[in-house]
């Protein structure tokens, strides 16, 4: 089977909405060794505008910590384009707001994809979404 940016935005997707630590463990383990995909997951939260530039550096950051990334510029800047591609598909319903959630991140080869669930408060109205980035990197 071949593993291209469909199974690794999946991964990305399934970290980000894992329920709690151990769920990430179990899927993480799951993903490597079934698909040889590098997975990670991070939750963040705090009023949008705010929140933009620490979502991208905890992605950044746990990429490299779990060893999803080298540490390299390509790849860092890869995670943190992916990352600000996501929050852009987001954004127009966040402007504005308290939101908190998961990002996960994943990677095969030159496929790394970052997944962002995002809870959008508004009093007790509360709304989700989920923004995908991707990008192709040397692998």
């Amino acid at each position: 089977m071949e593993i291209g940016s469909k199974v690794v935005a999946t991964s990305a997707i399934k970290m980000a909405l894992s329920a709690d630590r151990q769920e990430e463990a179990h899927l993480k383990k799951q993903l490597l060794e079934e698909f040889g995909v590098r997975a990670v997951a991070v939750d963040y939260g705090g009023e949008f505008i705010n929140s933009v530039g620490k979502i991208v550096e905890r992605a950044v950051v746990a990429a490299k910590r779990e060893g999803v990334i080298n540490d390299s510029h390509a790849d860092e800047g890869a995670v943190a384009g992916a990352s600000r591609e996501a929050i852009a598909q987001i954004m127009p319903k966040a402007l504005g707001l308290n939101v908190g959630g998961k990002i996960g991140i994943a990677r095969h080869k030159d496929h790394v994809s970052v997944a962002i669930f995002m809870g959008i408060g508004l009093l007790h109205l509360d709304e989700v979404a989920i923004g995908l980035g991707h990008r192709a990197v040397n692998g």
